[in-house]
């Protein structure tokens, strides 16, 4: 379901379950973030997320291992860390038990590493697989990270490069290098779970994680919930190996044109900013990394702890004032 269409299914239900009804809904359809958060005790908040998908590998165990780290994300990007999953399993009768098992040994050994645990699921026939994870987790309320809280002079930094999307569309139209390939499914299996923790450290104001919506889809709901304008720098921006060549060969997915539909009105390019660039950072991702709005003062020490974990992060632009997105 594209953006647009999501919004309108959405927009009557907001007023059935407003926080000003349910006090303890700290993140909830009116907010419309990540994921919903509610208050147990004063100590302990739960997040609540779900996410699943058609195969985007070939290999099972990687599709179920991708599946399972993507349907996480959205815990990290809420500043939490995870407890409990469920599996969502929809399998064509026909499919052979052992690849079956190959996926869910994926979501299961990923959701492990994570330090969460698997309690069980639901699964149905379908003649096209879909595999994901119900997941729980939690977070201080005092600690909640959402989209709403960039503010002007904060730094914009993002925590795994971009172009899993297309080259993923390149694979499935046989074109693409094997190592391409093989980078953007180590990207796509690696979780955020330490760069949740890292950025929670310094105090970031902001956070989502780059998904189905794309850079600028993503950033966009960060702005509008903000109230700001996020500035990006093409030449910051960073892409994993092959993503720029497949873009010049227009090999874009469906998804990159419902993205450009929806948020088209709030994205601004610089003058000097390809088309073919411009269409790839509409292009979705799949378990992409967080983009956080950091303090400017704070900025510095988070390099420091990401480069003293080996992690990697990038800074690739900056709040300002305004509205929308502006990409020079």
């Amino acid at each position: 379901m594209g953006p647009e269409t999501l919004a309108q299914v959405l927009r009557p239900l907001e007023g059935m379950f407003h926080a000003d009804q349910h006090p303890n809904l700290l993140v909830g359809l009116d907010v419309s973030d990540d994921a919903a958060v509610y208050r147990i005790t004063d100590d302990v908040a739960i997040i609540q997320t779900l996410d699943f998908f058609t195969p985007v590998v070939d290999d099972p165990y990687d599709y179920g291992a991708i599946a399972a780290a993507n349907a996480m994300s959205d815990v990290y990007a809420m500043g939490g860390q995870v407890v409990l999953a469920l599996n969502i399993c929809a399998f064509p009768p026909k499919l052979p038990p052992e690849m079956v098992s190959e996926i869910l040994c994926g979501g299961a050994e990923k959701l492990a590493e994570a330090g969460g645990v698997l309690a069980g699921g639901h699964t149905i026939d379908d003649e096209e697989p879909k595999y994901g994870l119900s997941v729980m987790g939690t977070v201080h309320p005092d600690r909640i990270l959402t989209k709403a809280g960039a503010r002007p002079g904060d730094a914009l930094v993002l925590t795994k490069p971009l172009g899993v999307g297309i080259i993923t569309t390149a694979f499935k139209g046989d074109v693409t290098d094997p190592a391409h390939m093989a980078a953007a499914v180590e990207n796509m299996k690696k979780l955020n779970r330490r760069a949740a923790q890292l950025v929670q450290q310094v105090g970031a104001h902001a956070c989502t994680d780059i998904t189905g919506f794309a850079l600028l889809g993503h950033g966009c709901e960060m702005a509008e919930k903000s109230g700001v304008r996020l500035c990006f720098q093409v030449e910051k921006l960073p892409f994993l190996d092959g993503a720029r060549d497949y873009a010049d060969m227009w090999l874009f997915p469906g998804g990159t044109c419902n993205n450009e539909r929806a948020y088209q009105g709030a994205v601004h390019f610089g003058p000097n900013v390809p088309e073919e660039l411009q269409q790839l950072l509409y292009t979705p991702e799949t378990s992409g990394g967080l983009l956080v709005a950091v303090p400017r003062d704070r900025l510095e020490t988070l390099l420091r702890l990401f480069a003293d974990e080996g992690e990697s992060c990038w800074v690739i632009g900056q709040v300002a004032q305004g509205r929308g997105i502006r990409v020079t």
